[in-house]
């Protein structure tokens, strides 16, 4: 027959103050990976340059053409015909317009002319975005 007293025995606690500072610096971390990557950039194989960045304009918007001779306009999928009318939509009260044009190293370059086409005819400054060479 057990005769001790029930009420006198120790309970398990977890400490879960250690847990809120861990929590803290995940949610730090996870905000400030994301204010560094780029989500407006399509993945490609870009051109090698050894010449050194350039300022652009206030207001950019990014072109890009994979591979496949896919065009991109902020990431969302159009053809080549719809490309003029939407940077005329992006030019607001003759506020200075940057293109960033991403084409893939492997693009022929008629398909990068023809947006630079565009581009000149709207009067809108095109940068043609390259990878820095390693030296």
């Amino acid at each position: 027959m057990n005769l001790r007293n029930r009420r006198h025995k120790p309970s398990a606690e977890v400490q879960t103050s250690a847990l809120n500072d861990i929590m803290f610096f995940l949610m730090l971390f996870f905000l400030l990976a994301s204010a560094v990557s780029n989500p407006q950039v399509v993945k490609l194989l870009l051109p090698k340059s050894s010449a050194g960045e350039q300022s652009v304009a206030k207001k950019t918007v990014t072109v890009s053409i994979t591979s496949d001779l896919i065009y991109h306009f902020d990431k969302q999928v159009v053809s080549l015909d719809q490309m003029e009318p939407l940077i005329q939509s992006q030019i607001i009260n003759g506020e200075e317009l940057t293109i960033m044009l991403y084409a893939d190293s492997t693009v022929p370059i008629q398909n990068v002319i023809s947006v630079m086409d565009i581009a000149n005819r709207n009067k809108v400054k095109l940068v043609l975005a390259t990878e820095p060479v390693k030296e």
